[in-house]
């Protein structure tokens, strides 16, 4: 009697060398091409329609293990499955499954990447990475991002929550951002962990309430003059770039990536790129800030050019300074605030002329729009008034009154 199935001998499949097809019975075929080469074959009929399918080379899948993968088929035709479609399936759910084994130092890599272009500072995606990988990366960087829940959120936050609150904060909201972009990208379900509002804000204290805002530490005005005369006399071009950066009340990066084709006249034009808001600022030049840049060698595009030839200084290049000059008690940034408060207690300039003067968004859209072509003749006053008080170390301990009769056509 005529065996049904298990109809080749291993012999015969090392053997056969002639083109064609050789059954082994259950729908198993060998195939043998042209060329030579041999391959398993399963034949089938399903709904009438005659299929088959491969079941891999020959030298690679030996006859044993290909019966094993006819049977399996064979079960699936049993079951009313197609085994192409079967197959498919699985290796969907497979390629699916090692998707969401992308761990979540991978997504971070991925968001940054795809971010990165988009953020205006280029600083800005080495302080993602620089806390990611202090913080979160030994707690959670390794596992499936799938994985990460509340507990794990937690147990990377808490240990700076309390002490380094502002750093947790920011880390809070970068995680958040990851497990959002791997929720989209398909890596996950369900909602973030993460999140704020409504979730760990029921977990952890409110950051406002852990520790006051500390604002950068700044000079009272009343002192301002004889810390510029003790300024004067240091050397150096970052010595020049701080009382560049106090004469135009502008941010140490503003002033470091200064170049000269943005000096346009009396007015230094900062492209919106350098901008904290992303909007183009003019900045009126007093007579002090215009000889400060007349002092100046022109070495380069850059204004303030660093150690290495075409270079900006770095912005430990400003701080040294107010260190040189043992002044740990203040920051370059805080002099913004100087100018602010002897706005406003040393004479009366507009509050909107003193907000445009540093770049801010006034908070009423309109006043904002209204102003925008109006405010800039009487900035010049201001930036004028400005550097001639920072001449006036005598005068430190009084408010300096301005002659309104001199400026209110264009103040007031």
């Amino acid at each position: 009697m005529a065996r049904l199935i298990h109809k080749l001998s291993a012999l015969e499949v090392t053997k056969t060398t002639l083109p064609g097809y050789y059954g082994d019975g259950g729908g198993l075929w060998l195939q043998v091409s042209p060329s030579g080469s041999k391959s398993w074959i399963f034949r089938f009929t399903i709904r009438g329609r005659q299929l088959m399918m491969g079941l891999g080379a020959v030298h690679t899948v030996g006859l044993s293990e290909a019966r094993s993968k006819a049977k399996e088929q064979r079960l699936f035709l049993l079951e009313g499955k197609n085994p192409l479609e079967a197959r498919t399936e699985a290796r969907t759910l497979a390629m699916l499954e090692q998707a969401r084994m992308m761990t979540f130092d991978q997504c971070a890599a991925s968001y940054i990447a795809a971010k990165r272009n988009g953020w205006r500072n280029s600083k800005h995606a080495g302080q993602w990475v620089t806390t990611l990988s202090t913080y979160a990366a030994p707690v959670i960087g390794s596992l499936p991002v799938a994985a990460v829940d509340t507990g794990l959120v937690m147990k990377v936050l808490r240990p700076i929550w309390d002490e380094k609150t502002e750093t947790a904060t920011r880390l809070r909201g970068r995680i958040e951002s990851i497990l959002g972009w791997a929720t989209t990208s398909g890596y996950r379900q369900g909602d973030n962990p993460a999140r704020w509002r409504g979730h760990l804000e029921n977990l952890l204290a409110a950051p406002n309430k852990i520790k006051s805002i500390q604002h950068h530490p700044s000079l009272p005005w009343k002192d301002i003059g004889a810390f510029m005369v003790e300024l004067r006399k240091r050397e150096g071009i970052a010595a020049r770039a701080v009382e560049f950066a106090i004469l135009t009340a502008c941010r140490s990066g503003e002033v470091r990536g200064a170049t000269w084709s943005e000096i346009d006249g009396e007015t230094w034009k900062i492209p919106a790129p350098r901008m904290k808001a992303g909007v183009e600022h003019h900045v009126p030049l007093s007579s002090a800030a215009l000889s400060l840049l007349a002092s100046i060698p022109r070495t380069g595009e850059l204004i303030f050019t660093g150690s290495g030839y075409g270079k900006p200084l770095s912005d430990m290049s400003l701080t040294a300074v107010l260190r040189r000059m043992n002044r740990k008690d203040i920051t370059i940034h805080g002099f913004r605030s100087t100018l602010r408060m002897w706005c406003a207690e040393a004479n009366s300039f507009p509050n909107d002329v003193c907000e445009h003067a540093l770049a801010h968004k006034l908070p009423n859209k309109v006043e904002a729009a209204y102003q925008r072509g109006t405010v800039f003749e009487k900035r010049i006053q201001l930036m004028q008034a400005w550097a001639d008080y920072l001449r006036q170390p005598q005068a430190a301990a009084t408010v300096t009154a301005f002659p309104l009769q001199n400026r209110s056509a264009n103040i007031l």
